[in-house]
């Protein structure tokens, strides 16, 4: 459908449909024509390749998406847009819509029954109230996916691609990059929206890890770990995890010092193999 980037275009199908923003949902639609196409190609969206899209609005980066790959599977919650992508996504034939939750939805079923033989990428324009919890549910589920692509609030984004080891760093990173090396790719002013936000965006693309980092005892204990290490961010590690996890500073300190750290370090200035060593000391001492 042509001119779903125009508000006037817009406001027709909200009167049309009856349709009205949800700030619940975190409805914020795109009206820059240049952004979905980079987002579609940067995601990965070609020949050979399926993609799931998490949120369509009115179907702008689905019509992108859907113009590029071999089929798009979209995962909408709000069921007063079904009828609207009827409309708005009635030109192409490799689309299907499931008015269903991303939270909830059996992605490794979706992903058998509809993507046989074809490459899968995640590609999103997520709601700033779920970004986090959606990600890592891509991520820790172990998906049979090449790369999520998503566009979320510039701000977490800096933080979910942020370097471990630096000030910006945080539990989210550390979980970000176990499974997956993010990129920030381009910033996305709020006038790009309708109706604008109060805060600017940017596009950043997650590339699956074929192998997470080796060494771990106990993934579950580790990510705890890790959790509880920012969980008080002016805190030293040990401070922060003795007082999270209610361990024994004592045995805490004797963990960090058994992996060659200073019990005086902070969180964000670890790198992953230090806070692997840390967790697992923990963890043995923890079980015996």
């Amino acid at each position: 459908m042509e001119g779903l980037y125009e508000v006037k275009t817009i406001n027709g199908l909200l009167e049309k449909y009856g349709f009205s923003f949800s700030k619940k949902l975190g409805q914020n639609f795109l009206i820059n024509p240049s952004v979905c196409p980079k987002i579609a190609e940067l995601g990965g969206a070609k020949s050979g390749v399926g993609v799931i899209e998490v949120g369509t609005g009115f179907g702008v980066l689905t019509h992108e998406l859907c113009k590029r790959a071999d089929k798009v599977c979209a995962v909408e919650l709000d069921e007063r847009l079904i009828p609207v992508l009827g409309e708005t996504l009635a030109e192409h034939d490799n689309i299907k819509i499931f008015n269903d939750d991303i939270m909830k939805i059996d992605l490794h079923r979706l992903i058998k029954e509809e993507f046989e033989g074809l490459d899968v990428t995640v590609c999103a324009n997520l709601p700033y109230y779920i970004t986090s919890p959606v990600i890592m549910r891509l991520l820790e589920e172990r998906l049979p996916i090449k790369s999520v692509t998503v566009m979320v609030q510039k701000e977490a984004g800096v933080r979910l691609c942020a370097p471990l080891g630096s000030r910006e760093s945080g539990a989210v990173t550390f979980a970000v990059r176990y499974f997956s090396e993010p990129k920030q790719l381009f910033n996305v002013s709020r006038g790009s929206f309708y109706p604008a936000p109060n805060v600017d965006s940017c596009v950043i693309r997650f590339d699956i890890r074929e192998n997470t980092p080796e060494g771990v005892a106990d993934e579950k204990f580790f990510f705890r770990t890790v959790r509880a290490a920012f969980q008080q961010r002016r805190k030293t590690l040990c401070n922060s995890v003795s007082s999270t996890l209610g361990i024994n500073k004592a045995e805490v300190t004797a963990a960090a010092a058994a992996a060659g750290l200073d019990p005086a370090v902070r969180p964000e200035a670890m790198d992953m193999q230090q806070m692997i060593a840390f967790a697992n000391e923990l963890y043995k001492n923890t079980k015996q």
